[in-house]
């Protein structure tokens, strides 16, 4: 079992602080682990950063408890207190109250633990959405210039269509538990203190099922596999995330939500820069003097683009709504065309005549290759 930390560490107070500096920390975390201002994939770490933060205000916020806990530290809590009572009794009410316009109420507070620490009672089950889901697909650049729709199958919890839910055999019904007599919680005494605890054996119900269902063995839900098919928009990129509404587990208060995270496949042409899409395309040294078209690949086939004479390695051209659509859907992204000039790496004999005839109009010096024929006429002057 993981050791508790100090709670006055949870805070970052000091042992000293009052009642209004431990009001003050909490505020301030309390707003930055709360689950809706956090990232959806660090949602469950906040939520569980939250519990700890709230147990140590609830703790330190109360002058008894307080003296207790720096008396005997977490083992004088625990004796006296079960976890339940510790927040229930605490002062969450003056907190979320200043804290209305950024979401706090006893509906967050509902949401993150598993008991209505505003309740008296024994533990009810906490009412909440079903899970969520998580997948991810890869798609192409060439379906991220037009969107798509892709189907997608995914494994997730639904309720058991034997026994509705109820995790019983049909036609028979749960009973009182044995142990707490359909209280939910039980009391154990350690000397002095009484330690309220929920009952392990029906998990706080109060009922137990002595005759579970064939299908689900009493979970009152079956694993299946979910087929759909996603609208994918135009302009996605790696990293986009799509959320399906109601597609996740069930729950008591609905389904959760299916998160469809994008991978985009590498393109073996074209690389990607926003909305922009890069290419580099080969022209012969010919082409590049004097001009002319040629055809360039685009995300939709091929089209014509004019070279200029002169065209310099490595010019870049720009084809105007060639790229991709932007994810917001007002404007498309250009192309990008980096020019390659390719350089003979052998000529024919009569090509370079007519390179070095070009050398000499153009009054650059270049060194003479001698034909097989001056090869021959040189050995014999040289005998």
């Amino acid at each position: 079992m993981a050791t508790k930390r100090d709670y006055y560490e949870i805070l970052g107070v000091k042992k000293s602080a009052t009642l209004d500096e431990i009001k003050k920390v909490y505020r301030e975390l309390a707003l930055r682990y709360h689950p809706d201002r956090v990232p959806h994939d660090q949602k469950r770490e906040a939520e569980e950063k939250f519990k700890e933060i709230s147990e140590a205000y609830a703790v330190l916020s109360d002058p008894q408890k307080r003296a207790l806990y720096d008396q005997y530290g977490h083992t004088g809590i625990d004796q006296r207190y079960a976890y339940e009572d510790i927040l229930r009794t605490a002062d969450f009410s003056s907190i979320f109250e200043d804290l209305a316009d950024f979401g706090f109420g006893r509906s967050i507070f509902e949401e993150i633990f598993d008991f209505d620490i505003f309740g008296k009672g024994r533990k009810v089950r906490r009412e909440r959405k079903g899970r969520d889901i998580e997948v991810e697909i890869e798609i192409t650049l060439e379906e991220v210039a037009g969107g798509c729709e892709k189907p997608i199958t995914f494994m997730r919890y639904e309720v058991c269509s034997v026994c509705s839910g109820t995790g019983q055999k049909p036609g028979t019904k749960k009973e009182i538990c044995t142990r707490c007599r359909g209280k939910g919680e039980f009391y154990t005494s350690a000397g002095f203190f009484q330690l309220r605890q929920t009952c392990d054996l029906c998990g706080g119900t109060g009922e137990i099922i002595r005759y579970p269902c064939s299908e689900c063995k009493g979970q009152m839900k079956v694993k299946v596999a979910r087929k759909i098919s996603v609208k994918i928009p135009a302009g996605v990129d790696t990293g986009s995330v799509l959320r399906i509404h109601g597609e996740g587990e069930h729950g008591t208060l609905g389904r959760g939500d299916l998160y469809v995270y994008i991978r985009v496949k590498p393109h073996p042409i074209f690389t990607r820069k926003d909305s922009d899409i890069l290419t580099e395309v080969s022209i012969s040294m010919v082409r590049a003097v004097l001009g002319g078209e040629i055809e360039v690949p685009t995300l939709n086939g091929k089209v014509k683009m004019r070279i200029p004479e002169g065209t310099q390695n490595a010019r870049f051209f720009r084809l105007k709504e060639k790229g991709l659509l932007h994810l917001r859907g007002y404007k498309r992204g250009d192309e990008i065309v980096k020019i390659s000039v390719k350089i003979p790496t052998s000529l024919t004999p009569q090509q370079r005549k007519l390179m070095e005839e070009f050398a000499r109009l153009s009054g650059e010096e270049f060194e003479r290759k001698e034909s097989l024929k001056d090869k021959i006429k040189k050995a014999f002057r040289d005998k």
